[in-house]
């Protein structure tokens, strides 16, 4: 890993993006557990629990977005581009998870394998695989790469990217952090 940025440096606020299936959660969680910092995991506002990804009314989310990200302390996980610029405003460290598509698309049919829920998703039961997913993952996500590195190249704030596998599990290993099942 090339920026050995300390995980003290990103604050009380650390916001957290890249495509589905970058390990965004899965981050977060650790984070959360190393720091006491409350995780948020947008996935979870932003849809309807144990329901198979049905949204929650777009004011709704709104609303409590803005709920979570006017608290003081925050680890927090997701895109959700239409309201990045709250997220930013108030965040105190950014980190971009920058994998590539074949890694994001192999941990999504493995997550759909899974007995185990996964961390930050909105049901206890297993994720089926959907055709809409994977088109996702593989047509729509590459796209929003660019404008999550463009915002990540805008952020005047501490800020670490990492774009692989091996950038993400040196990270972990230089902050201490330790995944759920380890």
């Amino acid at each position: 890993m090339i920026n050995t940025l300390s995980l003290e440096a990103l604050g009380p606020r650390i916001c957290i993006m890249g495509p589905s299936n970058s390990g965004k959660s899965t981050l977060a969680d650790a984070i959360s557990r190393k720091t006491a910092l409350p995780v948020v995991h947008l996935d979870q506002l932003h849809h309807i629990p144990e329901s198979q990804w049905v949204p929650t009314a777009p004011a709704e989310f709104l609303r409590l977005h803005a709920d979570a990200v006017s608290q003081e302390k925050w680890v927090m996980d997701g895109n959700y581009t239409k309201c990045i610029e709250e997220r930013l405003t108030r965040a105190t460290g950014l980190i971009l998870l920058d994998i590539k598509v074949p890694v994001a698309l192999l941990r999504y049919i493995r997550r759909c394998y899974s007995s185990t829920p996964r961390i930050g998703g909105i049901g206890k039961s297993r994720e089926h695989m959907t055709i809409e997913m994977l088109k996702y993952i593989i047509h729509t996500a590459p796209q929003n790469r660019q404008r999550h590195k463009k915002l990540y190249d805008q952020a005047r704030l501490p800020k670490l990217l990492l774009q692989s596998s091996g950038d993400v599990k040196a990270c972990l290993e230089y902050w201490g952090l330790k995944l759920k099942n380890q």
